[in-house]
Order: C-alpha cells, then structure tokens, then sequence
C-alpha cells in the first residue's frame, strides 16, 4: 500500500486522537471544531439506549454541560484502530465524584468521519 494509501487509512484514527486530546482538557471549542455542522452524538446515559444529540448547537451544549457537572472528567485509550472513515476507541472514563470519591466506568465509541470531520460518535459503556 502506497503511503498516500495509508494517511486516509489512518485520517479517522487521527482525527479521533486529536478529538480525545481536546475532551481530556476540557476544550469544547477544540472539540467541535472536529465536528461537522450536523453532528450526532449518542451519550450512554440513561440506559439502556442513551440520548441522542445532532447538530453542532446541540451537542456543543452537551459538552459545556457535562464539563461543568464533571470538572475531572478524563478519558484514558485502552485500544484504539481504524479503517477508511470508521474509528473505534475502547476507553476507560474516570472522575471524581461531589464526595471526592474516584469512579471509573469502561466502554467503547464508534466514530464516522466525513469530509476530515466527526459526523457521528456513539458512545457505549460496560453494564
């Protein structure tokens, strides 16, 4: 395979570790400047099916929000590949609750990506 070949093959992967870079600073802007203008997003909450977001209003809300109730919020990769305009990242998400106690879940996002941005993320957590 050509290295030309292999940069779009590896583009999702990318895009989606400079999106997780930005989460774990807190950074929305930088966030959803990899995010296209009819975005959807999937949270995991509540279960079983989550709630979904679409457009870039709606879930730069989401984040704003979600960052305010959880100030230590911080994604850890445990595995991360991809494939053309696919992305899948297993996690481990960690935080520190209103009574200072450490809490952690693990779970799983599928990206697609469109035109060098994230159209879709959805997020999946361990029950």
């Amino acid at each position: 395979m050509s290295p030309a070949s292999m940069s779009r093959l590896e583009s999702a992967t990318r895009i989606v570790l400079e999106f997780n870079e930005a989460f774990n600073r807190h950074d929305v802007a930088g966030m959803m400047h990899l995010m296209s203008d009819n975005c959807i997003f999937q949270n995991t909450s509540p279960a079983p099916d989550g709630t979904a977001y679409a457009g870039k209003e709606a879930v730069t809300q989401f984040w704003e929000d979600f960052f305010r109730e959880s100030p230590q919020a911080r994604i850890e990769i445990e595995e991360i590949f991809g494939f053309g305009n696919r992305c899948v990242m297993r996690w481990t998400y960690k935080w520190v609750d209103a009574a200072g106690q450490n809490g952690h879940v693990r779970g799983v996002d599928i990206f697609q990506i469109r035109d060098g941005l994230i159209y879709e993320k959805l997020s999946y957590v361990k029950g």
